[in-house]
């Protein structure tokens, strides 16, 4: 081995339609930053989400969180290139214009299990596993007890889990609880709870 090979980046990536981006957010960026060691870890707002049952909130609303949620985590970048980019969004063509802005570089590609269980129905999944190692965050005993993930199966070698606790917060709940009047400050910063309350989001008709 040549020690004075230079080491390749290590970039993390971790997408979301962040609406809005809670405490649980912010326990897997710290946990993955640690345990994968990464020199970056970019934070992608999602733009047209395509997946999406609803419409999500405006994307200057949830941006504007991401940044008062994360703005204190080191390593972190705000990757605002799903919300620039005009037609849905597509994980694959993020990571694609990553990989060309970093060559050479490693990608992690780091996602919930309930997104990795559904992997197999991403746009061109087969090239996101080529482009990135999938980083599970598994709750509890998931990953030890549980089956192995559809895409995990035929291709384990591209998997990674990351140990989380168990954080039993949905930026759903979230939502449901400032429509019905209820307070969130142990969910989400206390920055992203003045924004919610200084525009009026979540708020139900």
């Amino acid at each position: 081995m040549n020690r004075d090979a230079p080491q390749r980046r290590r970039i993390g990536v971790f997408g979301g339609a962040f609406d809005p981006p809670h405490l649980a957010h912010r326990a897997l960026l710290e946990a993955a930053l640690a345990e994968l060691k990464l020199d970056v870890l970019r934070v992608v707002p999602t733009g047209d989400a395509w997946h999406k049952p609803r419409r999500l909130s405006a994307a200057a609303h949830r941006l504007a969180m991401v940044q008062l949620a994360f703005d204190d985590v080191p390593h972190i970048h705000v990757d605002t290139q799903e919300i620039a980019r005009r037609g849905p969004s597509y994980t694959v063509d993020t990571l694609r214009h990553i990989a060309a802005a970093e060559p050479g570089a490693e990608l992690f590609l780091i996602m919930g299990a309930d997104q990795a269980a559904a992997l197999t129905s991403w746009h061109d999944w087969q090239a996101i596993l080529q482009l990135a190692i999938i980083c599970v965050a598994t709750r509890d005993q998931q990953s030890k007890n549980g089956t192995m993930f559809d895409a995990e199966n035929l291709f384990p070698e591209r998997f990674l889990h990351l140990s989380m606790p168990a954080t039993p917060v949905s930026a759903t709940q979230i939502r449901n609880m400032i429509a019905t009047g209820q307070s969130v400050q142990t969910l989400v910063s206390e920055p992203v709870a003045r924004y919610i309350a200084d525009h009026h989001l979540y708020l139900s008709n």
